[in-house]
């Protein structure tokens, strides 16, 4: 590897020289080039997760345009884009090493505008299947995919001690997306914003008023094509983030891996599951209650959260906040019991309200916690497993980030499948029962298992 500055081809986007744990190098250069391509990827990770949590929005109002599908299916529509995006987070996790983080940000982008069109066209055709949202639905799940490359990106670009902070920035802002969707899209659908194509005058509504549902979706395309742009232009590929998919996978032999997905599932899981399924659920228990425009306060803190809990256990240790954060989710959940309707009881949505929005703050720091875990864990198990076979100290930093950058993504697909199973379980809840407190008692008893499990492989090594 060339000790130049940066050389850099003509092109100037592909950095051969790149040395993050370097102070002199990370003052004088690094900082500035990695700040730039953080802050061009949160945008496209934020609108990643606008894409990828529109059915949670989009689901509530069908009906009211002219559809007739049941409760069960509109809770289906909102869990299925986690079902591609987790599966798809693992190839994804393997694109920025083969492909580089630029190049694949850009196309990973971009091609996020292929679902919103089309799921405005749909549904402003009442004629279109409930097979042909399903499609869209997962074609959205890409948009979740993005997660897993975007991250393992920022891992390359900046040193050990930062990585819980700069992580926490983007996968904390990123998720911001779904709020972000949750709050536009209200206001989106009951203006004629794109009245100038001739879209006519959106559907009436029983109090007079005009739904432009469509625009839920279209509203995203052009801050897409812009920051794929941005994307394209603005942010570098580093030539020492290579690796081919077989340097990759051993990172499947860790046993931590699959301790530390089964973590980020209970924290990531339960937010973007929590963020898919929460405005279904209240309008199930709370009819009474317009949802539509409260539904964004629960991202909007679990985003902020998150890149609290990166900062935080960078200072106090990702054990220790990860452990007390479930402690905290397993006690919010048993209070979220007593604010549900049951036996001909009306619940109280005010009480139900502010304990999601505390299972929102407490999944969102879990999230920031659990990845500050994993980027510590791996880099030091890497660094020291090479050094004892006799590798130098350079071989053992590019192989650590290698494989932390691995196993982030391998991690993030696993957290992904919370996003189906919440909203799903909500669903076949209250198909079964009527309520959905059948699927709490479940959440409520992992989150006491993540508890014991953090204590038992993490927490004692800690205090011994």
């Amino acid at each position: 590897m060339s000790q130049s500055s940066v050389a850099e081809p003509a092109s100037g986007k592909v950095i051969t020289d790149w040395r993050p744990e370097d102070p002199d190098f990370w003052l004088t250069k690094g900082h500035r080039i990695a700040s730039r391509n953080l802050w061009i990827s949160v945008p496209c990770l934020l609108l990643a997760f606008c894409v990828w949590l529109l059915f949670s929005t989009v689901s509530v109002s069908l009906n009211k345009v002219g559809f007739q599908f049941t409760t069960d299916q509109l809770f289906m529509l909102t869990a299925l884009p986690s079902v591609s995006g987790a599966l798809l987070r693992v190839p994804y996790s393997f694109m920025v090493p083969l492909m580089g983080g630029r190049r694949w940000t850009a196309l990973s982008t971009g091609i996020l505008v292929i679902p919103c069109i089309w799921l405005g066209l749909a549904i402003r055709d009442t004629s279109t299947s409930y097979n042909t949202f399903i499609v869209i639905a997962l074609l959205c799940g890409f948009a979740g995919a993005n997660f897993a490359s975007s991250m393992a990106n920022i891992s390359f670009f900046f040193p050990k001690a930062k990585q819980g902070g700069a992580l926490g920035i983007n996968g904390g802002l990123g998720n911001m997306g779904v709020s972000v969707m949750q709050l536009v899209a209200p206001f989106a659908i009951s203006m004629g914003m794109f009245a100038f194509l001739g879209t006519g005058e959106g559907t009436v509504q029983p109090d007079g008023s005009h739904l432009f549902l469509e625009n839920a979706a279209w509203v995203w395309v052009p801050p897409l094509v812009i920051f794929t742009l941005a994307a394209w232009f603005g942010m570098n590929d580093i030539a020492a983030s290579k690796a081919s998919i077989s340097e990759q996978l051993p990172v499947l032999k860790r046993g931590h891996l699959w301790i530390l997905s089964l973590l980020y599932l209970a924290t990531f899981g339960s937010f973007i599951g929590f963020s898919a399924g929460f405005a279904m659920l209240s309008r199930t228990q709370f009819p009474q209650v317009n949802i539509q425009y409260f539904a964004f306060f629960g991202p909007f803190i679990g985003a902020l959260a998150r890149s609290a809990g990166g900062a935080i256990s960078d200072r106090l240790g990702g054990v220790r906040v990860t452990l007390v954060n479930f402690i905290l989710m397993a006690a919010f959940s048993a209070l979220l019991f007593m604010t549900l309707p049951s036996a001909g009881v009306e619940g109280n949505f005010i009480a139900f309200f502010g304990v999601f929005m505390l299972l929102f703050l407490t999944s969102g720091l879990g999230s920031g916690s659990t990845f500050q875990m994993i980027s510590v864990i791996f880099r030091k198990l890497t660094i020291d497993r090479i050094k004892a076979q006799g590798g130098s100290d350079a071989l053992a930093q590019r192989e650590a980030a290698t494989e932390t950058a691995a196993a982030l993504g391998f991690i993030s697909a696993i957290g992904a499948i919370g996003g189906f199973f919440i909203p799903k379980a909500f669903g076949t809840s209250l198909e079964m029962t009527g309520s959905p407190a059948g699927a709490m008692k479940i959440f409520l008893i992992f989150y006491i298992a993540c508890v014991a499990i953090t204590w038992l492989v993490y927490g004692r090594k800690a205090h011994k």
